[in-house]
């Protein structure tokens, strides 16, 4: 068999182009690399009764270039064939175990197929199942793989969405011992302030961490980035391994339009994909604005500027002065 000698081949997921580097001995290179695209892409070791497994519902189908089993609960990641050429030629045991039939359900209509179980769940328990299958309209992009694997809470939403009122962008009186420029942010209220000096602020409003994810403290903005990559962090990862390990910036992002960066934190100020979610409790810690919004604060800030996150008993006396 002749050897076939990888150099700059690149792994299409998502978008992203990840050379290749196969380690002599080891099952690396491509065969790594579809691996990790199903990793990626929300397939895990033993999940295959929730119809995540990385074998049967990821690495099998790819690799002969058949349909998933209906049961199966996510698309399969964009490889480009010819990784699974060179991935075939260089191992070619790798993911050929044997895959049923899946165009026909088999009589008797066994709980194998059809849509997957609660995580967690049995696949006999008759629960209702989560899907995780994309809205018809959203649109085709780089991101369009990773953009049909995400939950439903970070799907990016359709059509326009109408804030209410209290949370559109506005002046306000907000007298406050911190220096103007500083940024302020009310989470029992929602809202974050751009103080201005002489008693104004610019109030925009926001989405901020669910329960037990709230925060405070003070911060500087570190860095900042225009329609910002995600990489979910290992916390998140860990509490949600169905989540993309990287997703490109844009506009199903997730992170939105612009985001500021807190210090050496995990947290952000970011844009969002889901303007419904203003004036919530949806987050893991960081504070949402609409993409209008975002771009509007990211234009009047700096690295540098000192972001006050208040306590929820600070925001009450701020309020009642």
């Amino acid at each position: 068999m002749r050897a076939i000698a990888i150099t700059a081949v690149g792994l299409l997921v998502s978008g992203l182009s990840v050379p290749l580097r196969a380690q002599p001995g080891q099952l690396g290179g491509p065969c790594a690399e579809i691996r990790a695209a199903c990793l990626g892409a929300g397939f895990v070791p033993n999940g295959a009764r929730s119809g995540r497994g990385i074998a049967v519902d990821c690495v099998q189908p790819i690799m002969a270039g058949t349909p998933q089993r209906p049961r199966a609960a996510r698309p399969l990641p964009q490889i480009d064939p010819r990784i699974v050429a060179a991935c075939t030629s260089s191992n070619p045991s790798f993911g050929r175990g044997r895959l049923p039939n899946y165009s026909e359900a088999p009589p008797g209509g066994s709980p194998y197929y059809g849509a997957p179980p609660l995580l967690g769940g049995s696949p006999n328990s008759g629960a209702a199942s989560p899907s995780y299958a994309p809205p018809e309209a959203v649109p085709l992009s780089p991101n369009s793989t990773v953009v049909a694997a995400l939950p439903p809470e970070y799907q990016p939403e359709r059509g326009p969405i109408e804030l209410s009122p209290r949370f559109y962008r506005t002046v306000v009186d907000y007298p406050t011992v911190e220096p103007p420029g500083t940024i302020i942010i009310d989470t029992p209220n929602t809202y974050l302030y751009l103080t201005l000096g002489h008693g104004k602020a610019i109030r925009y409003g926001i989405g901020v961490g669910r329960e037990g994810f709230t925060w405070s403290g003070t911060e500087r903005i570190s860095s900042m980035k225009e329609w910002p990559d995600w990489l979910p962090p290992p916390e998140m990862i860990k509490r949600q391994p169905y989540l993309p390990r990287f997703m490109a910036g844009g506009e199903t992002n997730p992170l939105g339009a612009r985001a500021m960066y807190l210090g050496n934190t995990e947290y952000r100020i970011h844009g969002t994909n889901q303007p419904s979610t203003i004036g919530t409790f949806v987050s893991s810690g960081c504070i949402r604005l609409t993409n209008e919004d975002v771009e509007d604060l990211y234009s009047r800030v700096t690295v540098g500027t000192t972001v006050v996150v208040l306590a929820a008993n600070t925001a009450a006396s701020q309020r009642e002065q």
